[in-house]
Protein backbone atom coordinates (compact mmCIF):
# COMPACT_ATOMS: atom_id res chain seq x y z
CA UNK A 1 0.00 0.00 0.00
CA UNK A 2 1.24 3.46 -0.91
CA UNK A 3 0.90 6.00 1.91
CA UNK A 4 -0.65 9.34 0.92
CA UNK A 5 1.23 12.20 2.61
CA UNK A 6 -1.60 14.54 3.56
CA UNK A 7 -0.32 18.12 3.60
CA UNK A 8 -3.73 19.55 4.45
CA UNK A 9 -3.97 17.52 7.65
CA UNK A 10 -0.39 18.23 8.73
CA UNK A 11 -0.80 21.95 8.00
CA UNK A 12 -4.00 22.03 10.09
CA UNK A 13 -2.12 20.46 13.00
CA UNK A 14 0.66 23.02 12.63
CA UNK A 15 -1.82 25.92 12.59
CA UNK A 16 -3.49 24.66 15.77
CA UNK A 17 -0.10 24.52 17.52
CA UNK A 18 0.87 27.95 16.16
CA UNK A 19 -2.38 29.50 17.40
CA UNK A 20 -1.46 28.58 20.97
CA UNK A 21 2.04 30.01 20.54
CA UNK A 22 0.64 33.22 19.02
CA UNK A 23 -1.65 33.64 22.05
CA UNK A 24 1.34 33.22 24.37
CA UNK A 25 3.40 35.68 22.31
CA UNK A 26 0.63 38.29 22.44
CA UNK A 27 0.31 37.88 26.21
CA UNK A 28 4.05 38.38 26.60
CA UNK A 29 4.52 41.31 24.22
CA UNK A 30 1.14 43.05 24.26
CA UNK A 31 0.50 42.45 20.56
CA UNK A 32 0.26 39.63 18.04
CA UNK A 33 2.95 38.98 15.42
CA UNK A 34 2.28 40.92 12.22
CA UNK A 35 2.79 39.81 8.62
CA UNK A 36 2.82 42.34 5.77
CA UNK A 37 2.04 41.03 2.28
CA UNK A 38 2.65 43.15 -0.82
CA UNK A 39 0.81 42.26 -4.03
CA UNK A 40 1.62 44.05 -7.29
CA UNK A 41 -0.65 43.71 -10.31
CA UNK A 42 -3.60 41.52 -11.19
CA UNK A 43 -2.24 38.00 -11.54
CA UNK A 44 -5.28 35.81 -10.67
CA UNK A 45 -3.27 32.99 -9.07
CA UNK A 46 -1.38 35.48 -6.91
CA UNK A 47 -4.63 37.07 -5.73
CA UNK A 48 -6.02 33.66 -4.71
CA UNK A 49 -2.79 32.71 -2.95
CA UNK A 50 -2.51 36.01 -1.07
CA UNK A 51 -6.15 35.79 0.01
CA UNK A 52 -5.44 32.35 1.49
CA UNK A 53 -2.37 33.66 3.30
CA UNK A 54 -4.29 36.60 4.75
CA UNK A 55 -7.18 34.37 5.87
CA UNK A 56 -4.97 31.81 7.60
CA UNK A 57 -2.87 34.52 9.25
CA UNK A 58 -5.99 35.96 10.87
CA UNK A 59 -7.34 32.53 11.84
CA UNK A 60 -4.38 31.79 14.13
CA UNK A 61 -4.54 35.23 15.73
CA UNK A 62 -1.77 37.04 13.85
CA UNK A 63 -2.20 40.51 12.40
CA UNK A 64 -2.24 40.69 8.62
CA UNK A 65 -1.33 43.86 6.73
CA UNK A 66 -2.01 43.80 3.00
CA UNK A 67 -0.67 46.28 0.43
CA UNK A 68 -1.97 46.13 -3.14
CA UNK A 69 -0.19 48.10 -5.85
CA UNK A 70 -1.22 48.68 -9.44
CA UNK A 71 0.51 46.71 -12.21
CA UNK A 72 1.94 50.02 -13.50
CA UNK A 73 3.80 50.53 -10.19
CA UNK A 74 7.45 51.48 -10.66
CA UNK A 75 10.35 49.70 -9.04
CA UNK A 76 11.17 52.84 -7.07
CA UNK A 77 7.63 52.96 -5.64
CA UNK A 78 7.77 49.32 -4.60
CA UNK A 79 11.22 49.72 -3.02
CA UNK A 80 9.97 52.74 -1.07
CA UNK A 81 7.14 50.62 0.35
CA UNK A 82 9.57 47.83 1.25
CA UNK A 83 11.81 50.36 3.03
CA UNK A 84 8.84 51.70 5.00
CA UNK A 85 7.78 48.20 6.08
CA UNK A 86 11.37 47.33 7.00
CA UNK A 87 11.45 50.38 9.27
CA UNK A 88 8.04 49.75 10.86
CA UNK A 89 8.61 48.19 14.31
CA UNK A 90 5.06 46.80 14.31
CA UNK A 91 5.79 44.57 11.27
CA UNK A 92 7.58 41.28 11.99
CA UNK A 93 7.39 39.51 8.63
CA UNK A 94 7.38 40.90 5.09
CA UNK A 95 6.85 39.16 1.79
CA UNK A 96 6.45 40.49 -1.72
CA UNK A 97 4.33 38.14 -3.81
CA UNK A 98 5.90 36.87 -7.02
CA UNK A 99 5.71 37.17 -9.99
CA UNK A 100 6.25 40.91 -10.35
CA UNK A 101 5.47 43.01 -13.46
CA UNK A 102 8.26 43.08 -16.08
CA UNK A 103 9.34 46.66 -15.26
CA UNK A 104 10.40 45.54 -11.76
CA UNK A 105 13.58 43.58 -11.03
CA UNK A 106 12.47 40.91 -8.59
CA UNK A 107 15.99 40.29 -7.26
CA UNK A 108 16.42 43.96 -6.39
CA UNK A 109 13.16 43.91 -4.45
CA UNK A 110 13.83 40.65 -2.59
CA UNK A 111 17.33 41.77 -1.68
CA UNK A 112 15.90 44.99 -0.22
CA UNK A 113 13.80 43.15 2.38
CA UNK A 114 15.31 43.18 5.87
CA UNK A 115 16.73 39.64 6.37
CA UNK A 116 15.21 39.61 9.87
CA UNK A 117 11.74 40.08 8.32
CA UNK A 118 12.34 37.89 5.26
CA UNK A 119 9.76 35.20 6.03
CA UNK A 120 10.07 33.78 2.50
CA UNK A 121 13.74 33.07 3.23
CA UNK A 122 14.89 34.38 -0.16
CA UNK A 123 17.36 37.07 0.94
CA UNK A 124 21.04 36.24 0.22
CA UNK A 125 21.81 36.50 3.95
CA UNK A 126 19.27 33.81 4.79
CA UNK A 127 20.29 31.70 1.78
CA UNK A 128 23.89 31.92 2.95
CA UNK A 129 23.02 30.94 6.52
CA UNK A 130 21.16 27.88 5.23
CA UNK A 131 24.12 26.91 3.04
CA UNK A 132 26.59 26.99 5.96
CA UNK A 133 24.21 25.48 8.48
CA UNK A 134 23.52 28.57 10.59
CA UNK A 135 20.09 29.46 11.96
CA UNK A 136 18.07 31.79 9.75
CA UNK A 137 14.73 32.08 7.97
CA UNK A 138 14.33 29.19 5.52
CA UNK A 139 12.10 29.12 2.38
CA UNK A 140 8.66 27.77 3.25
CA UNK A 141 8.08 25.29 0.43
CA UNK A 142 11.33 23.37 1.07
CA UNK A 143 10.48 23.23 4.78
CA UNK A 144 7.08 21.79 3.90
CA UNK A 145 8.57 19.25 1.51
CA UNK A 146 10.98 17.92 4.14
CA UNK A 147 8.27 17.84 6.82
CA UNK A 148 6.12 15.67 4.57
CA UNK A 149 9.04 13.36 3.78
CA UNK A 150 9.50 12.88 7.53
CA UNK A 151 5.86 11.84 7.81
CA UNK A 152 6.81 8.84 5.71
CA UNK A 153 10.09 8.20 7.53
CA UNK A 154 10.96 10.14 10.66
CA UNK A 155 14.71 9.56 10.24
CA UNK A 156 15.89 10.35 6.71
CA UNK A 157 19.58 9.77 7.51
CA UNK A 158 21.42 7.69 4.95
CA UNK A 159 18.80 7.93 2.21
CA UNK A 160 19.83 8.86 -1.31
CA UNK A 161 17.70 11.91 -2.14
CA UNK A 162 17.43 13.13 -5.73
CA UNK A 163 16.06 16.65 -6.21
CA UNK A 164 14.88 17.43 -9.73
CA UNK A 165 15.23 21.20 -10.07
CA UNK A 166 17.91 23.70 -9.07
CA UNK A 167 15.97 26.90 -8.40
CA UNK A 168 16.91 29.23 -5.57
CA UNK A 169 13.32 29.01 -4.31
CA UNK A 170 12.96 25.22 -3.99
CA UNK A 171 15.65 23.01 -5.51
CA UNK A 172 18.76 24.37 -3.82
CA UNK A 173 17.25 25.02 -0.37
CA UNK A 174 15.49 21.65 -0.20
CA UNK A 175 18.81 20.00 -1.04
CA UNK A 176 20.46 21.93 1.80
CA UNK A 177 17.74 20.87 4.24
CA UNK A 178 18.09 17.23 3.20
CA UNK A 179 21.85 17.44 3.75
CA UNK A 180 21.06 18.63 7.28
CA UNK A 181 18.92 15.49 7.65
CA UNK A 182 22.04 13.47 6.73
CA UNK A 183 20.79 12.38 3.34
CA UNK A 184 23.15 11.85 0.42
CA UNK A 185 21.82 14.43 -2.04
CA UNK A 186 21.99 14.66 -5.82
CA UNK A 187 20.57 17.70 -7.63
CA UNK A 188 19.32 16.90 -11.12
CA UNK A 189 18.23 19.32 -13.83
CA UNK A 190 17.47 19.73 -17.54
CA UNK A 191 21.01 18.81 -18.58
CA UNK A 192 21.41 15.77 -16.36
CA UNK A 193 22.40 12.70 -18.38
CA UNK A 194 20.04 9.72 -18.11
CA UNK A 195 17.68 11.52 -15.76
CA UNK A 196 15.26 8.58 -15.38
CA UNK A 197 18.14 6.25 -14.51
CA UNK A 198 19.50 8.64 -11.90
CA UNK A 199 16.07 9.10 -10.35
CA UNK A 200 15.61 5.33 -10.10
CA UNK A 201 18.51 5.32 -7.64
CA UNK A 202 16.62 7.63 -5.27
CA UNK A 203 15.15 6.49 -1.97
CA UNK A 204 13.61 9.97 -1.75
CA UNK A 205 12.63 11.77 -4.94
CA UNK A 206 11.71 15.48 -4.87
CA UNK A 207 10.21 16.89 -8.10
CA UNK A 208 10.36 20.68 -8.40
CA UNK A 209 10.61 21.59 -12.09
CA UNK A 210 7.22 23.01 -13.06
CA UNK A 211 6.50 20.51 -15.84
CA UNK A 212 3.15 18.71 -15.53
CA UNK A 213 3.29 14.92 -15.19
CA UNK A 214 6.97 14.89 -16.15
CA UNK A 215 8.03 12.20 -13.66
CA UNK A 216 6.66 8.88 -14.90
CA UNK A 217 7.01 5.32 -13.65
CA UNK A 218 10.43 4.96 -15.31
CA UNK A 219 11.81 7.54 -12.84
CA UNK A 220 10.71 5.71 -9.70
CA UNK A 221 12.53 3.13 -7.61
CA UNK A 222 10.11 0.69 -5.99
CA UNK A 223 9.53 1.76 -2.40
CA UNK A 224 10.75 5.34 -2.88
CA UNK A 225 9.25 8.33 -1.10
CA UNK A 226 8.02 10.89 -3.65
CA UNK A 227 7.55 14.56 -2.80
CA UNK A 228 5.82 16.44 -5.64
CA UNK A 229 6.37 20.20 -5.32
CA UNK A 230 4.88 21.06 -8.72
CA UNK A 231 1.55 22.84 -9.07
CA UNK A 232 0.58 23.11 -12.73
CA UNK A 233 -2.73 24.20 -14.21
CA UNK A 234 -3.71 22.06 -17.22
CA UNK A 235 -6.85 21.78 -19.32
CA UNK A 236 -8.83 18.54 -19.20
CA UNK A 237 -10.52 16.99 -22.21
CA UNK A 238 -13.80 18.55 -21.07
CA UNK A 239 -12.26 22.03 -21.27
CA UNK A 240 -12.02 22.49 -17.51
CA UNK A 241 -8.79 23.51 -15.75
CA UNK A 242 -7.33 21.25 -13.10
CA UNK A 243 -4.18 21.19 -10.99
CA UNK A 244 -1.56 18.49 -11.46
CA UNK A 245 1.93 18.03 -10.13
CA UNK A 246 5.28 17.41 -11.76
CA UNK A 247 4.73 13.70 -11.08
CA UNK A 248 2.36 11.51 -13.09
CA UNK A 249 0.54 10.40 -9.95
CA UNK A 250 -1.36 7.46 -11.48
CA UNK A 251 1.81 6.00 -12.96
CA UNK A 252 4.21 6.67 -10.10
CA UNK A 253 2.10 6.07 -7.00
CA UNK A 254 1.85 2.24 -7.29
CA UNK A 255 5.66 2.01 -7.14
CA UNK A 256 6.17 4.41 -4.23
CA UNK A 257 6.02 3.68 -0.51
CA UNK A 258 4.66 7.19 0.07
CA UNK A 259 3.69 10.11 -2.17
CA UNK A 260 2.25 13.62 -1.88
CA UNK A 261 -0.96 14.48 -3.74
CA UNK A 262 -1.49 17.60 -5.86
CA UNK A 263 -3.38 19.53 -4.69
CA UNK A 264 -3.30 18.90 -0.95
CA UNK A 265 0.35 18.01 -0.48
CA UNK A 266 3.17 20.53 -0.34
CA UNK A 267 0.93 23.55 -1.12
CA UNK A 268 -0.83 23.77 2.28
CA UNK A 269 2.49 23.23 4.04
CA UNK A 270 3.98 26.28 2.34
CA UNK A 271 1.49 28.62 4.01
CA UNK A 272 1.80 26.80 7.34
CA UNK A 273 5.54 27.40 7.36
CA UNK A 274 5.03 31.01 6.30
CA UNK A 275 3.03 31.48 9.50
CA UNK A 276 5.68 29.60 11.47
CA UNK A 277 8.42 31.80 10.00
CA UNK A 278 6.47 34.93 10.91
CA UNK A 279 6.17 33.86 14.54
CA UNK A 280 9.85 32.92 14.56
CA UNK A 281 10.87 36.26 13.08
CA UNK A 282 8.78 38.10 15.67
CA UNK A 283 10.24 36.04 18.51
CA UNK A 284 13.81 36.65 17.34
CA UNK A 285 13.18 40.39 16.97
CA UNK A 286 11.47 40.88 20.33
CA UNK A 287 13.20 38.21 22.37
Amino acid sequence: MTALLDGKALAATMRAELAGKVTAFAARHGRAPALAVVLVGDDPASHVYVASKVKQTAEIGMRSVEHRLDASCTEAELLALVDALNADPAIDGLLVQLPLPPQINAASVLNRIDPAKDVDGFHPVNAGKLAIGEAGLVPCTPLGAVALAKLARADLAGLHAVVIGRSNIVGKPVAQLLLQENCTVTIAHSRTMDLPGLCRSADLLVAAIGRPNFVTAEFVKRGAIIIDVGINRVMSADGKARLVGDVDFAAAAPLASAITPVPGGVGPMTIAFLLSNTLRAASLRLG
